[in-house]
């Protein structure tokens, strides 16, 4: 990484050279012609004009000359921050002149620029520079000193910057931006909000013709004095959010990891940049829309003058950190005003400059040797937290990233009335691309007057909340990794290790042939004497009793050690199973029967149909996928068959609880799909030679898979076996 960053850097410099070495061309006749009776330009009009460009040319070249050898004969062990210390050091004494505001500011635009590229490299450099590398600290070094020169120039140079500011005299600064949807007149919209000191903005990009500058428009602003964010109570009056069902975003996500998956076999087989380029055009578009339809955690904003604005996001965690931001600010002596047309040009001219986000975050915006995030299962033990002032019911969630959203995956147990709690609490976290995870910590608030009128939950108390990058190099080991995270004074202590999906798919089965997890479901089966396992039976008998209405059942991971202790009692066959049951959390048992699926020493849909139903659930045509499918479901075996349709019934019950627990059969396919269908490790291995999207559009085909049986009406056994008559063939 490091070779192709220095590479690439070298490539541009070579092009600035050549610029700088034409631009001296004519700069050496127009001097001689100055001296004669008849110059074309005077030596004053040839400084301005030519400004610094002989002293500008030999410090590149110098660099170009150092460099060009080391990234030739490359060596890992080779350093180059000396060279970029010696690249900046000579920048702000040789051309930045005492009278250098008075030049014109186009003169000055490309060596900043080449400041500007080279910070951005030294950024890149370091992170992939790792900390004990003797580069590392003149790298350090180097990128101080680039950094602080880029923040004087700003400063001495840009009259925007000191222009915008407060109605107390004060220099405005930007604290936050970033993109967020916003609810108008009834539909979703892209904005770009900015958080100054004493002003919330919210701006979309104006359209403008190809080349030309970028720039906002605003469509309104609050004054942080005027602002204030309403009541739960008082948001009962406000209009309710409609919610994008579950299964258009879930579809959305199949065509993007399709397209995403041709986007590799094109590159794979040098495919036209041209047809590359349209596939991505409509990769972005089907992005954008996850994006502005994903969200649905309501941020109300409320101006004292009337006005009320409403954004919709995907997690707790933005919510509060817009929150937060904002409360910070209040706390100062602010005044309200009110722009003039000329400051608010002003003000949101100076917006694309400060911005701090730049692009719209979808993977279609990444580069191609950016991180495609990790594709897998992170188990994460959350042991404790310190530094509570105060007893609390505490407890945390965990969420991670997927599809350029944040998805909450797991909940501790409330540790009642404690300023230390203990949960020593396991999870497991099926992981598409991820690349962060987030931890929360919440007080758990039992007052029902406190209910969120948009979704008519308690609201709960952030207390803290931190977020760590999961480093695929830190990550991928087979021992656990011990972190701590840091939130408002409060301190998490946790574990994590990653198992990728190729490792997960090796199935061991299980030296106890007396037990019943790892063991052939034919095997169980017969030695019970049952048509479905006793184990099958059991868990979807206790969720049904009591876990039926309890939100997010089989989505939010139960204790790992609690579903261990749980097989453990089902493979001994123990007589205490049924009491153990009825004093499990519910979580554990759901957690338990997941696994037992997925410990099979093949899925329950087999090893030997899965590419047929890969096959059958692509096909278009509505007659012909019926007939494949139901075809494929008569080919199982009959325990598979007998406990898949076992299955198929329960998740559809617990469905039609959904406005209580909040599993759609769109989200009980995501969770189950994977875990009844996978391909055998042979076939695995074909797959693990190409990128992780191609992983991504497997898993959404197991998803869809599920999906259609679960959408089915309902399948009998004797109706499937009485109609083989009519298929006869072999799949």
């Amino acid at each position: 990484m490091r070779k192709l960053v220095l590479s690439g850097f070298l490539a541009s410099e070579e092009i600035y050279i050549n610029q700088l070495e034409a631009l001296l061309l004519p700069m050496k006749p127009l001097k001689a012609t100055a001296t004669t009776s008849q110059p074309v330009l005077t030596l004053q009009q040839i400084e301005t004009i030519f400004y610094k460009i002989q002293d500008i040319y030999e410090i590149h070249k110098e660099f170009y000359d150092s460099l060009c050898p080391k990234v030739q004969q490359w060596d890992s062990n080779v350093t180059m921050g000396h060279l970029f210390q010696k690249l900046v050091c000579a920048f702000p004494g040789r051309w930045v002149a005492a009278d250098a505001s008075s030049l014109p500011t186009a003169l000055l635009y490309k060596p900043i620029d080449r400041v500007t590229r080279s910070t951005l490299v030294l950024h890149d450099l370091l992170k992939h520079t790792p900390a004990d590398h003797p580069d590392y600290p003149l790298l350090q070094d180097a990128l101080r000193i680039s950094q602080n020169f880029l923040s004087s120039i700003n400063e001495d140079i840009d009259p925007r910057r000191t222009a915008v500011t407060t109605p107390k005299g004060e220099t405005r600064q930007l604290v936050k931006d970033g993109f967020l949807v916003e609810l108008s007149e009834g539909s979703r919209k892209l904005r770009h909000v900015f958080l100054f000191t004493d002003v919330l903005l919210c701006a979309k990009l104006k359209k403008t013709a190809v080349g030309k500058h970028q720039q906002y428009d605003c469509k309104w602003y609050v004054p942080l004095a005027d602002l204030v964010f309403p009541s739960p109570e008082e948001s009962e009056h406000c209009p309710q959010v409609h919610v994008i069902p579950d299964h258009e975003l879930e579809d959305m996500k199949m065509k993007i990891s399709a397209i995403k998956s041709e986007v590799q076999k094109e590159k794979a087989n040098k495919g036209q940049s041209r047809a590359i380029e349209r596939l991505k055009k409509k990769m972005f578009e089907n992005e954008f829309w996850l994006l502005l339809n994903s969200p649905a955690i309501p941020f109300r904003i409320h101006n004292r003058n009337g006005k009320s604005y409403l954004f919709l996001l995907s997690s707790d965690y933005e919510r509060s950190e817009w929150r937060e931001a904002i409360q910070k600010l209040q706390k100062k002596d602010l005044q309200a005003f009110v722009l003039s047309s000329v400051e608010l040009q002003v003000l949101t001219g100076s917006c694309f400059k400060l911005r701090t986000v730049h692009n719209i975050p979808v993977t279609s915006n990444k580069d191609d040797d950016e991180s495609p995030g990790l594709y897998g299962f992170l188990h994460v033990i959350v042991h404790s937290a310190k530094g509570f002032k105060q007893s609390a019911n505490l407890y945390c969630t965990l969420e991670v990233d997927s599809f350029g959203y944040f998805v909450s995956k797991a909940k501790t147990r409330v540790f009642r009335d404690t300023t230390e709690p203990q949960w020593n609490e396991e999870f497991e976290i099926e992981l598409e691309g991820s690349q962060s995870l987030r931890i929360l910590c919440y007080e758990k608030c039992y007052d029902k007057t406190k209910l969120n009128k948009d979704n008519n939950e308690i609201v709960d108390k952030i207390m803290g909340k931190g977020q760590i990058q999961l480093d695929p190099q830190a990550v991928q080991t087979k021992n656990w990794h011990m972190d701590v995270i840091e939130m408002n004074g409060i301190k998490v202590e946790f574990s994590m290790k990653f198992t990728s999906r190729d490792m997960s798919l090796k199935r061991t089965p299980s030296k106890k042939q007396t037990g019943v997890f790892g063991v052939k479901i034919s095997v169980v089966t017969k030695r019970e004497r049952s048509k479905v396992p006793y184990i099958v039976r059991q868990c979807i008998e206790e969720v049904e009793k009591r876990g039926i209405e309890e939100v997010g059942i089989y989505r939010i991971s139960g204790v790992a050690t609690d579903i261990q202790a749980l097989k453990a009692v089902f493979d001994a066959n123990n007589k205490d199973i049924l009491v153990m049951l009825s004093d499990m959390d519910i979580n554990a048992i759901a957690g338990t029967l997941k696994l037992y699926f997925r410990e099979l020493p093949e899925p329950l849909l087999t090893d030997r149909l899965y590419p047929a139903f890969m096959e059958g659930i692509a096909l278009s045509d509505p007659a012909a996928k019926e007939n494949c499918m139901m075809h494929l479901l008569r080919s199982l075996p009959d325990p598979n068959l007998i406990t898949f349709l076992f299955l198929l019934e329960h998740l559809k019950r617990v469905a039609e609880k959904e406005p209580i627990n909040k599993m759609s059969l769109h989200n009980l396919a995501t969770v189950f799909g994977p875990t009844l269908l996978r391909p055998s490790e042979g076939e695995s291995k074909g797959h693990l030679t190409l990128a992780s999207d191609i992983w991504s559009h497997d898993v959404m085909a197991q998803v869809q898979v599920l999906l259609y049986y679960l959408q089915h009406p309902p399948i009998s056994f004797t109706e499937l076996k009485r109609n083989t008559l009519y298929f006869s063939t072999d799949v």
